[in-house]
Formats: structure tokens, C-alpha cells, sequence
């Protein structure tokens, strides 16, 4: 998870890591959006069947409008379709900043290109060679698909319990587990348990047992006993 990061850096020079999103949650969100555009044309064939040949026509235009503008227009307003709102992505400039309606439009009017031979084959070998997950469309347009970072949740309260290490640390080590303990409560409990696992010989430990075993480390450290 770690590695899946791209950093740009903004013209103020702030570093920005931006979770590139891969193949299979960009694949599950193109069906969700399917099955969106399925159903409004199933909703509204019989209501444009009764029109005769106006609703023909009707259907025709409707069918256009889901399956080339829903895509455009939701991507250029709101970064994401449907689909990609329910799986928690949304599309942004390769710099992190909005999509605009140029991009939107062409990494859209490349899916022609991405769906060759079948089944999007060349979209999928171009998710799988580059190393951000991005297709053709993706490359030309100059986007990005990335995961939408979750709410921040309050911090959890800091334990009480000390735990002296079963090892002995050299003080680079002792700092880069204080450090941990300071900055683990702001992040999300699946990367504080992605941390805590790398310093699983220390904490004899895997998982959330790990992060709270690291936690009492850390206040034996600083001296809370």
C-alpha cells in the first residue's frame, strides 16, 4: 500500500501523496456506472415506447447521453461518477489538482481506444505496466484515478500502558518508535497497523495488538512509568 503513492510537489513546494487507485476498484466502479446506465435506459424504454417514433428517437439520444456526457459531465464537476463515489475514487489532474473538462473529455473519448481488442484487454495491460495504474486515456489526458482519503476520524486516546522492549535499541530506533506513537492517532487504523507490522520482531506482535504493544513501548521510553 505503501508503494502505490505518487508525490508531486505543488508550486509552493508542499509535498502531496496521492493514493494511486489500481485496476480491479477501477473496474469494479465501471460496473457499478454500467449498471446505472442500464437501469435509467430500462426505466425510461417503456415510458418512450409509447411516443412512437419521437421515443425511438428519444431513446436514442438518451442512450448517447449515458454512455459518453454521464461519464464527462460528472467527472468534470464532481471528479467522479457514481460508480466511483460508491467505491471511493475520484479523478484528478496528474498534479493533484481538479480535472478539468478538456481531460475529462479526452480520457473519456479514449475508452475507444483502452476497450481494443475486447473487454478493454489494452486498458488493462496499461493499468499493469504503469506503475500509478493509469490507462491509455489516463496517460494522454495527463490523470490520475486516486482513492478519495477517508474523513479523519477523532484520535483514540493515548494508552497508559508500558511496556518495556524485548530487544535492546539504538537511538535512531528508540525515535522512530516515539515518532510512530506521536503521529499513529491521526492516521487511519489500516496504516497504523501497515506501520506497526514493519516493527513486528519488536512489539512479538501483528496487527492492532501490534500498534497498542508499540504505543507502551514508546511511554517506556519517554519515562511514563
Amino acid at each position: 500500500m505503501l508503494d502505490t503513492f505518487r508525490e508531486v510537489v505543488t508550486p509552493e513546494g508542499v509535498p502531496l501523496q496521492l493514493p494511486a487507485a489500481g485496476p480491479v476498484p477501477r473496474a469494479l466502479a465501471w460496473l457499478l456506472d454500467l449498471v446505472v446506465r442500464f437501469g435509467v435506459l430500462a426505466l425510461m424504454s417503456p415510458l418512450l415506447a409509447a411516443l412512437g417514433g419521437l421515443g425511438r428517437g428519444l431513446y436514442l439520444g438518451l442512450m448517447f447521453l449515458m454512455f459518453w456526457a454521464y461519464p464527462i459531465v460528472l467527472e468534470a464537476w464532481h471528479g467522479r461518477t457514481l460508480g466511483k463515489r460508491a467505491l471511493g475514487l475520484r479523478v484528478v489532474a496528474r498534479d493533484g489538482a481538479p480535472l478539468g473538462w478538456m481531460p475529462a473529455i479526452v480520457r473519456n473519448l479514449l475508452r475507444t481506444v483502452d476497450m481494443l481488442p475486447f473487454g478493454y484487454a489494452l486498458g488493462l495491460v496499461a493499468c499493469l505496466c504503469d506503475r500509478h495504474g493509469r490507462r491509455l486515456g489516463d496517460l494522454v489526458a495527463g490523470t490520475l484515478v486516486v482513492h478519495t482519503p477517508a474523513p479523519p476520524a477523532t484520535p483514540p486516546a493515548r494508552i497508559d500502558t508500558v511496556l518495556a522492549p524485548p530487544l535492546p535499541l539504538q537511538p535512531a530506533e528508540q525515535m522512530a518508535v516515539i515518532a510512530f506513537a506521536d503521529r499513529a492517532p491521526a492516521l487511519a487504523g489500516p496504516r497504523q497497523c501497515e506501520l506497526a507490522d514493519i516493527a513486528g520482531p519488536l512489539s512479538q506482535a501483528q496487527g492492532k495488538t501490534g500498534v497498542l504493544r508499540l504505543y507502551a513501548i514508546a511511554n517506556w521510553l519517554l519515562g511514563r512509568r
